[in-house]
């Protein structure tokens, strides 16, 4: 008989198939009682039925592995058939595991308070200073949420307010006038999910990367929507942003109150939106401090000596 055996979209096929298409042929050869064609997402297998139930039965097991680690080679296939744990991969604290099985972790108190809070409420907000991992235990949360097909889409958002939310003067199509604002957000896309299989998802609108002033009118639902760099809108701003949270979908602000670049006549949307809701069931607040700093070591120095030097202007 002939079958069409479908592999999970969240898959990443590159990772899968291997160098040369290694894997594959790694796990065709544990059952030589069958043929398998592989192309993208579909392998058209043929064989007897049972030698093909057995044959799927083994890959669902390599295509978890595979999914969940963000890794797969000839040892671990081979332990996996053979009913045995390839190596330890569960850490304390593990968010998910990023390319190359690299492990994700919330590595300080309030990173992991992050993640707590994020089981809990629909919208957090974290606030601290530069290198605390803020934005990258947000997006760490996203992507194990898209993982697990918790949601359909990740957006992610800044203000980019160097250039006043107005691109116009600056060189290059839209992609190219924001994208030097939102390159953070990418680095740590990157850091999670496959170069293949993250073009994918931006190219299918899966991942979304975008200024604030794009999400005016949407409807954010089904979707983990992290809004970066939060200090530097205005109340209007961040009260539009707030406003687009729609069904199943959850929302992560994250900011600094120390690095606020709007006019100092301006109240931040960020310390604003914290006095107001503070107190809102379904709303966290996770304060961030220099404990938290996993940077090089000499950061911690560094915003310790800036927070205690005078201050020429106080953005309020």
């Amino acid at each position: 008989m002939e079958t069409i055996l479908e592999l999970k979209d969240a898959l990443d096929t590159a990772t899968f198939y291997g160098v040369n298409n290694q894997n594959i042929l790694c796990l065709k050869n544990q059952h030589p009682d069958i043929r398998v064609i592989a192309r993208g997402y579909q392998l058209k297998v043929s064989g007897s039925e049972a030698s093909i139930s057995h044959f799927e039965h083994n890959l669902r097991k390599v295509e978890a592995f595979c999914i969940q680690h963000n890794t797969l080679n000839e040892e671990q296939i081979l332990q996996l058939i053979h009913g045995e744990q390839p190596q330890d991969f569960l850490q304390d604290n593990l968010i998910l595991h990023g390319v190359n099985g690299k492990p994700i972790l919330a590595r300080s108190i309030n990173q992991q308070a992050l993640v707590r809070a994020y089981d809990d409420n629909d919208l957090l907000f974290a606030q601290g200073p530069a290198g605390s991992g803020k934005t990258y235990t947000a997006i760490a949360l996203a992507v194990r949420a898209l993982k697990n097909r918790e949601v359909k889409r990740i957006i992610l958002s800044r203000p980019a307010v160097e250039a006043g939310e107005k691109l116009g003067f600056l060189p290059g199509d839209m992609k190219e006038k924001i994208d030097p604002y939102l390159q953070p957000l990418y680095d740590a896309l990157q850091d999670m999910i496959p170069a293949t299989k993250l073009n994918e998802y931006m190219e299918r609108g899966v991942i979304q990367i975008a200024p604030l002033a794009f999400m005016r009118g949407r409807t954010l639902a089904d979707a983990v929507v992290i809004l970066d760099e939060a200090q530097n809108t205005t109340t209007a701003q961040l009260k539009m942003f707030l406003t687009r949270l729609g069904i199943n979908g959850k929302m992560i602000v994250t900011g600094d109150l120390t690095q606020i670049d709007l006019p100092a006549s301006q109240k931040s949307g960020l310390r604003d939106a914290m006095e107001k809701l503070q107190h809102v069931k379904g709303i966290a607040m996770v304060e961030f401090n220099q404990k938290d700093i996993v940077r090089h070591p000499l950061v911690k120095h560094i915003v310790s000596a800036y927070a205690s030097a005078p201050k020429e202007q106080d953005n309020a």
